[in-house]
This record gives structure tokens, sequence and C-alpha cells, in this order.
């Protein structure tokens, strides 16, 4: 690990860093190893972490400076922002310019496989039934976050199938409307909050869904769950497997986004728009339907404050396409695994700066740690009642100091401090009964050579295509066409290699 005599610090100058020079900030030596020096596990420690970052702006200093004094080290965090993650990420893998933590979220990127499946990171697994906190990794989420049978890294942690439809209570009630139950009644409350002016303005200024340039984590890959399409693959009862592309339910799920789109009930540009803007149109009351995160209402709510402030907003789990309750499915992300916490070869020298690495990963799993990432520092960003039910009460503070780190929690839940908030009481609730609805991805833990190498390109070909076919550029034929240059391309070859190793696994 580094020895960095001047900490970069989270500002919004680093944003404007190009991609090599962000980079290579993490770039260095380790003193240690340089020195030869049985590396200390209770020295206090200098740790870079390339890292992603969600929210517009980096975080102050306020919890960082709590989580050094936590954690007994200096931390020099270099945030990429989301809708860069992956050019920085493959050219930062490419260059071989990290630091001794990089975040790794996207792993069916061929790049990101490639590099773990080279050696370029540590393997973790012997190692983690050291450390009291790393030791409640169940072994359930070891497998399914190695690679080939090799744990390169920290899992992320999170809930199975966290997402679903926020949407505005306030603009149902005004125009006389129920809570939609099926695609065709989202589609009638997208039309009219399009149409109806449920904001009461006068004008014709607001649209039913507000998306993102994101098929996986914006709406798409959701109600793509409400028409029964696959998560990723599919595999028949004699081993077949099918990706979801070629499935019914994609194309009813990219009929549905066009009609969206050809109405107006969905923002215009949402094939280009960032997460963060997304969020901002939605608080803004320019749109009344967010699909995403459950646990996203909150954020929404208290960024409209002051802007929207008699938003009310209501969660919707039980969308189908049928309007059966058998019908009800959800789309698991990443079978619960959020991406990796890795430690590459490069930056952490030998198995002692390993260690010391894992013991901060450790102690970020702290319960302390949970509450300073999430909720932040007690009687400043919030109070917490008998009953560990914590409330924000600076809103504003809170947003600035500490939401950034939540998606650097190594785990989401379980612990005993828990959100008094209504709306986060009623997502966690929601997301806790996904789980029984959850569509897994069946070759999530299944090894393709093709996809490891060709796996990125081959997908932009159906992404594109997907885009394309939504905003009306091509028609049925142009995306099987699509679908056709992918299986020509390396896709044929992808489905065999899975279907080969399915049947591995079932003899």
């Amino acid at each position: 690990m580094k020895n960095v005599a001047k900490k970069v610090r989270t500002t919004g100058a680093l944003l404007l860093c190009t991609t090599i020079a962000l980079l290579t900030a993490c770039g260095g030596g380790a003193n240690q190893a340089a020195s030869n020096q049985p590396y200390d596990e209770n020295a206090k420690a200098n740790i870079s972490w390339l890292n992603i970052l969600h929210t517009a702006s980096p975080p102050t200093d306020t919890i960082l400076n709590k989580l050094e004094e936590k954690t007994n080290a200096d931390i020099e965090f270099s945030w990429i922002p989301d809708a860069s993650k992956e050019e920085r990420i493959n050219t930062s893998l490419a260059s071989d310019s990290l630091a001794d933590i990089v975040t790794l979220t996207m792993l069916d990127n061929s790049s990101v496989r490639n590099s773990l499946k080279s050696g370029l990171f540590w393997d973790v697994g012997p190692y983690l039934n050291e450390y009291p906190n790393l030791a409640k990794i169940t072994e359930d989420t070891r497998r399914s976050a190695s690679i080939g049978g090799t744990l390169y890294g920290i899992p992320f942690q999170k809930d199975l199938a966290r997402n679903g439809v926020t949407i505005r209570k306030d603009w149902l009630d005004k125009l006389g409307l129920e809570t939609p139950r099926t695609t065709e009644e989202l589609m009638e409350v997208a039309k009219a909050f399009t149409e109806n002016d449920p904001d009461g303005n006068g004008k014709k200024d607001t649209t039913g869904f507000v998306d993102r340039s994101d098929l996986i984590y914006g709406a798409f890959k959701t109600l793509s769950s409400y028409f029964g399409t696959p998560n990723v693959w599919e595999v028949s009862e004699d081993g077949k497997m099918t990706p979801e592309f070629m499935t019914q339910g994609y194309m009813d799920t990219m009929d549905y986004m066009k009609e969206l789109y050809q109405g107006g009930y969905i923002n215009q540009d949402f094939a280009v728009t960032a997460k963060t803007d997304q969020q901002q149109k939605f608080a803004q009351g320019r749109a009344g339907i967010y699909v995403g995160a459950l646990f996203d209402s909150k954020n929404l709510l208290n960024m409209a404050k002051g802007l929207q402030d008699g938003m009310e907003l209501v969660l919707v789990n039980d969308i189908t396409s049928t309007g059966n309750e058998s019908d009800r499915a959800i789309w698991a992300a990443n079978n619960g695994i959020g991406g990796l916490l890795s430690f590459p070869r490069s930056e952490v020298k030998d198995e002692a700066e390993l260690k010391r690495v894992l013991k901060f990963v450790n102690d970020l799993l702290d319960e302390e740690s949970y509450a300073l990432m999430t909720y932040g520092i007690e009687g400043t960003h919030y109070t917490v009642d008998d009953q560990d039910a914590a409330t924000i009460t600076n809103s504003d503070l809170w947003q600035q100091e500490v939401q950034p780190f939540a998606s650097s929690r190594p785990k989401e839940s379980g612990y005993k401090i828990h959100d008094a908030d209504p709306l986060k009481k009623e997502s966690d609730k929601l997301i806790a009964e996904n789980a029984k609805y959850a569509v897994l991805n069946p070759a999530y833990a299944l090894e393709s050579e093709t996809f490891s190498t060709q796996g990125s390109e081959l997908q932009k070909t159906i992404t594109d295509a997907t885009y394309k076919y939504i905003l009306g550029e091509i028609d049925q034929d142009g995306f099987e066409a699509a679908v056709e240059s992918w299986k020509k391309a390396g896709g044929s070859n992808m489905i065999s290699e899975y279907e080969a190793a399915y049947q591995e696994t079932q003899s």
C-alpha cells in the first residue's frame, strides 16, 4: 500500500480529471514491501481506493475522518462517476493503474472478468475465516461471487431483489387514479401523468416515467420481469440455454418501452440520461414514475424538499402483465452479489499487506462503520431511539456528507440500527418480500470462454439494437438481424459453452 504524503481529498474538481490522470493517481509502490519489513496488521495503514460514485458530488471529509479513526487508516478515495465507470475501469485495468482496493461492480464485463481470471488480483478465499466479520459471509455467497471456483475479492452483499416502482401518490390522488397493479394500468398512469396536468400548473410539462441510460438498473429490466423475461439466461429442463433477448418477454418489454417513448410518456432523452439527472428530474416534479431500487424512494423524497414539498410516494412491487399473482417475478441482481472489493497484486505486494487490507474491510463491516456510512454521525446527521431506529435530522448535510458512502458499504442489511423513515421501512419490507419472487440467473456462476473474451462486445450489439428498437430506428426484423449477428460473432459458441458448463453441474 502506498504511503500517501498528501491525500487527494474528494472534491468536485477530481471529477474533472482526465481518465488517465484519475486512474494513475492511484498508482505507486508499497512502502512496507519495499523495505521488506513485516507488516503489522494493527499499525496505521495507508489505503487507496478506486471507487464508484453514485451521487452528483463526492462527499466532504466529515465521515471520511471518522472512518479513518474507526479503521486506523488513512484513506485516499479516487472517485469514478457511475455514468463513466465502464470506460474508466476498463482503462484502469488495461494500464494497470489501480489502487489497494478496486471496486468492481461489473462482473459480467469481459475486461473485468479476464483481469480477475488472469491473476491480477488476490484470491481472498483462504483468508476470510481469519476475520470475524468476513467469516460470516456465507458459503453460498462466496460460491456465487467466485469465478472458476476462485474468490477474487470481498463480495458486496446485497439484498436479492431490490427493485420495484415508485409513484407520485399525490398525483394519483389528484387525478383520481388507483395504484397500478398491472403493466397496462401502469401505462394508463404514465399517460395520465403526461397529459392531464398532475401538478396543476396549467402546462403540459410532465411525463409519466423518468428513466436513464441503463437497461439493467433503470426501468427496462424490472419491467421485463413483469413480462416474464428470464434473468439474463433461461435454462430448460433438458439443459438448453436461451439468452433473455431471444424470449417473448424481452420483445414485449421493448414494445412496451417503445409505446412509452412514442406516446411521450417517458423522458425523450432517457437513452442518454445519467442516474443523477434522472433522480433530479423526479425530485423537481418533472415526472411521476421511477423504476429502480425501492430504497431510492427515501432519497427522492429528501431531494424534493424545497422543490416539491407536497410530494407523497407509494411503492409497488407486485405488478404483473397478466394480473395473476402466480406470475409475480422480479430479477435478482447478480444473484445478490453487488460486485467485489478486489486487491491488485501490483499494489498489495504480499500476504502481510493483504491481511492488513482485509482487516480494513473487516472493520468496515462493523455496526459502527455501517452506521457512519448509512446515517452519519449521531447528533449531527441523525438521532436514534431506544428501538435502534435512526431518523435523519439534517437532510441537506446528510446528502452532502453521508449519502455518497452508502454504495461503498460491503454489506447493506442485517444490522441492528435501522431507518425510522416510513418510506425506508416500507422499502425494506417490500425488498424482503421480493426474495420470494426473485428470478436468478442460472448462468451466473458458470464459465464461458467466449463470454470472458467477447462478452462485453457481444452485449453491445444487443444493447444498441434494443435502444434502436425502442426509439423506432429499427423494426422487429432489424432486431432479429442483430441477434443473428450476435450469434455469428460468438453468441452461438457462448450458448454451447454455457450448456456444457451447466451439464457439468448436473452430473
